[in-house]
């Protein structure tokens, strides 16, 4: 364990951007300038806080001075520091790729601000010790969301940003109820503090469970797990595709990431019924996002509902609890964040080069994109799992996990969703890149070099992901330590003391 305050930077650096950004008023050239800088210092940051976390243990830092439990602390493990780490790439990627998509009337109405906002809130969660400032930063970047979703005022983003706002209003109260009730019995805010009281709780394990159930609901919202996903495939339809890329790829992972940390924690105890609960919506969210990729020939529906197919894999895996299947969780988590950024803007530049978003109204566009098509079909591989790719490993672990557990239909239904996967996105790639040719003439002229810049580049991080998996194992073996062995997250909280 080590103290050091660099561990703010991932949080300090997107605030302090869309300050400056802030003072810097209306001028769109200015505010792509600091806001690519400022992706760029959170990828080497992020770097820096990997490899220290490697060499040293986990990070942690105090805020003011009052050491933990009764301060508000950042702890930065191996887990989170690879999730800061993807989220930054995934945050320049992004960046980049809305200099030449967003438009510039959103650009001069603070949309740069509002994503650095956003990552600031998301970076929080990720490293926060503290279960009630967990719920500060969930409001941080829930509030840049609204606005990211109605920016620009087109009717259906209005209308599903509504619905996106009062969904997550009242999981929000829910999530202030739950952390109530979280006091009533622990005394503590402290996550680490909290699993140590816990380890001596002799009281009814009803009220636990009751906590739990509200933890899972208001979580499972946030994530679009089974059945409260409802809101999330109008909601991710609507804004526009950079802001599709950063919900996809990184909100629901915050939700999986809030129910691992506090399901590993806090709610060990009634396993039984927790974490067969947790594994029961899990598959219900895997049968009904293959559904729903398999139903729509729409490339954004196809895309948004292999989120919930990839959701439900990754809590399949943190559900079982042991080592082989959180290092499955961790690794399908990293993948899925990246490759789902890289097919959403694939995807994103087919729609700003064709003007069509239904793949069967497209064709032939091989002969025009030879290498966007390529890339989309490895990204497509990728995100079924097809060895080497990046993929493959997590999917591979989570299965052996569910098989070592005697929970067969579990690791079948994971194996089965993977050939899902694959036929959504090869159908895609038929028909808009092989099936008879378009029209080429109603091709829009747009500029497409940070389009295919920030998507290509990604399938690339994810292709090495992939083929660097055994030398990443050792990392991913530390991350997922803190989830099937929560004294390890804890042992910060004991060594101070």
């Amino acid at each position: 364990m080590t103290t050091n305050i660099l561990a703010l930077l991932p949080i300090m650096i997107p605030i302090f951007a869309g300050i400056i950004m802030l003072f810097m008023g209306k001028r769109p050239v200015m505010h792509r300038v600091v806001s690519g800088i400022s992706g760029l210092l959170m990828i080497l940051a992020a770097i820096w806080i990997v490899a220290h976390v490697f060499q040293n243990g986990t990070m942690v830092t105090y805020i003011g001075d009052w050491m933990a439990p009764f301060g508000i602390n950042v702890v930065i493990d191996m887990a989170s520091a690879l999730l800061l780490l993807t989220t930054s790439i995934i945050t320049f990627a992004v960046v980049v790729y809305s200099f030449q998509s967003i438009g510039i009337e959103r650009e001069r109405y603070y949309y740069y601000v509002m994503v650095m906002f956003m990552i600031a809130g998301v970076n929080g969660a990720f490293s926060t010790g503290d279960i009630f400032n967990m719920f500060v930063f969930f409001e941080v970047f829930l509030l840049a969301s609204y606005v990211l979703i109605t920016l620009g005022g087109t009717k259906i983003q209005l209308q599903e940003g509504f619905k996106y706002l009062l969904v997550n209003m009242i999981s929000s109260n829910f999530f202030v109820l739950g952390v109530a009730y979280l006091y009533s019995v622990t005394g503590s805010l402290n996550m680490a503090d909290i699993y140590l009281k816990l380890e001596d709780y002799d009281g009814s394990l009803v009220i636990m469970t009751i906590i739990a159930v509200v933890f899972m609901f208001v979580f499972a919202t946030k994530a679009g797990v089974f059945p409260l996903f409802f809101w999330l495939p109008g909601s991710y339809y609507a804004p526009p595709m950079p802001v599709i890329a950063l919900f996809g790829a990184l909100l629901t992972k915050v939700g999986i990431y809030a129910i691992a940390r506090t399901y590993s924690l806090f709610f060990i105890d009634n396993q039984a019924f927790t974490h067969q609960a947790l594994l029961l919506l899990a598959l219900l969210t895997i049968i009904l996002g293959s559904v729903g990729a398999m139903a729509y020939t729409d490339m954004k529906k196809v895309i948004i509902y292999n989120i919930l197919i990839a959701v439900g894999i990754i809590l399949v895996g943190f559900s079982l609890m042991d080592e082989v299947g959180t290092i499955g969780a961790m690794y399908y988590l990293i993948h899925d964040m990246i490759i789902k950024a890289a097919l959403f803007m694939l995807v994103g530049f087919i729609i700003y080069r064709t003007g069509k978003a239904d793949s069967e109204r497209l064709g032939g566009l091989i002969r025009k994109h030879p290498v966007t098509g390529w890339m989309f079909l490895v990204a497509g591989f990728a995100l079924a799992g097809v060895p080497p790719l990046s993929g493959f490993y997590g999917k591979f672990f989570i299965v052996q996990s569910a098989f070592d557990n005697d929970h067969y239909i579990a690791g079948i239904i994971v194996l089965v969703s993977s050939l899902a996967v694959l036929v959504s996105v090869v159908r895609i790639f038929m028909n808009v890149f092989w099936r008879e040719e378009m029209d080429f003439s109603t091709l829009k002229p747009i500029k497409s070099d940070k389009l295919l810049f920030s998507s290509i580049g990604l399938v690339i991080v994810s292709v090495t992901f992939g083929l660097a998996a055994d030398f990443l194992y050792p990392f991913f073996e530390m991350a997922a330590s803190s989830f099937h062995d929560p004294a390890s997250y804890a042992s910060y909280l004991t060594e101070v003391e």
